[in-house]
């Protein structure tokens, strides 16, 4: 067997794309609330199959789950102007969602004559493609130091302190740990601080139309937004979040949203720009992605000799314990019997690291198709944990 390392994607954070990503959105009836301006901080990277929501297929649309009320917004038009006028997948996306979902053709012609094309980001989007690569040497060690700081283990039991009720009930309720639903937050949008400036209509749009490398994919997101703002009672130009459609503490996608968010404050609505229906619907996303309550994430393994290097390595490379012991792996810690784990590799700057991931991190890379990212939450998750602890 040949060594074959999986891919890294270094890309910059959904939300701390640009200086001055982080101004402070409009607010709404439907309560969605302000960012607070933070300094980005520098070179914070995530992969760019961002979270469940940036799946490699297309998502599919989802079926309205409310009785159809009337969109939010003074918006008519007999036909579409501005930056998308003339464009003829738009008209068509428009008689789409008349025909689907019952919206009418002057709402929609207003509404995307608003919209404005976003050059920014499918400049950024063009300069990414073809950027993968193997992990180099200490890679591992550079992306950990991005989430590893100060700024977000003090933050993290900050926010277990002040929503402590919260993190509670939904670790009852679904069985996640509060840490693991604080390290999704923590390496999302440093719980809060960087949601992102971009309106989502603007940047879902702007990759559906001009942007044919996954054009499919980010017309049923936007599909799936406008049904989502329309049963929210949100008026589709005010949300925002990142440059490609991440909203929220958690940084959904619509269709994630529409999936798995929960109103977790019993408010009647779900808003995953407040604290509550954010744990709420993290935890709910891990519990249907197949969280285990109880079982470990990860155990560090400890190798001898250098027959691992023609294993493969990676969160779908799968092996029984018995297998591993072949290649001169084991567990350092008890493992469970009979369970499969994934053999992680790890560039660190001090060498290699050998971890075997268990189901629940499985869980986590649902939510980020990454072995960093996986790994980032974990570790990030148990500081948190012991920062609170400390009190």
């Amino acid at each position: 067997m040949t060594r074959r390392s999986r891919s890294f994607v270094l890309t910059l954070t959904l939300a701390l794309l640009s200086p001055g990503c982080t101004s402070n959105p409009p607010q709404h009836k439907a309560g969605l609330r302000t960012a607070v301006a933070a300094p980005p901080a520098s070179g914070i990277a995530r992969q760019m199959p961002a979270p469940s929501a940036m799946q490699a297929t297309a998502a599919p649309v989802i079926p309205a789950s409310k009785p159809l009320s009337e969109p939010v917004g003074p918006y008519r038009a007999t036909r579409v102007l501005g930056d998308y006028a003339g464009y003829d997948a738009v008209d068509q996306f428009i008689d789409r969602m008349a025909a689907r979902h019952g919206f009418t053709r002057e709402y929609l012609n207003g509404l995307f004559s608003q919209v404005s094309r976003k050059d920014w980001t499918l400049n950024y989007m063009a300069r990414q493609a073809g950027a993968a690569a193997s992990p180099r040497p200490g890679a591992w060690t550079r992306y950990r130091a991005q989430f590893l700081t100060e700024a977000h283990i003090a933050g993290g039991a900050a926010f277990w302190n002040r929503h402590a009720e919260a993190l509670r009930r939904a670790s009852e309720r679904y069985g996640v740990p509060p840490e693991y639903i604080i390290g999704i937050m923590g390496v999302e949008t440093i719980y809060g601080r960087n949601l992102g400036s971009h309106r989502i209509v603007d940047a879902l749009t702007t990759l559906a139309f001009d942007y044919p490398r996954r054009g499919d994919y980010f017309a049923e997101e936007l599909e799936n937004f406008l049904i989502m703002t329309r049963e929210e009672g949100i008026d589709p130009t005010e949300p925002v979040g990142s440059f490609a459609g991440a909203m929220g503490l958690g940084q959904f996608m619509p269709g994630s949203f529409l999936k798995w968010a929960v109103d977790f404050n019993r408010d009647g609505r779900r808003d995953l720009w407040e604290a509550d229906d954010a744990v709420g619907s993290i935890a709910n996303y891990f519990a249907q992605h197949g969280w285990r309550s109880g079982e470990p994430v990860v155990t560090r393994a400890v190798v001898t000799g250098s027959a691992v290097e023609s294993l493969e390595s990676g969160y779908d490379a799968q092996y029984s314990l018995a297998e591993l012991q072949r290649y001169g792996i084991q567990p350092a810690d008890h493992c469970p019997d009979g369970q499969r784990v994934r053999l992680l590799r790890l560039r660190a700057a001090q060498g290699d690291e050998y971890w075997l991931g268990h189901e629940n991190f499985y869980v986590i890379t649902r939510y980020n198709h990454s072995t960093h990212y996986a790994m980032a939450v974990h570790e990030l998750a148990q500081a948190v944990r012991a920062r609170y602890l400390r009190g």
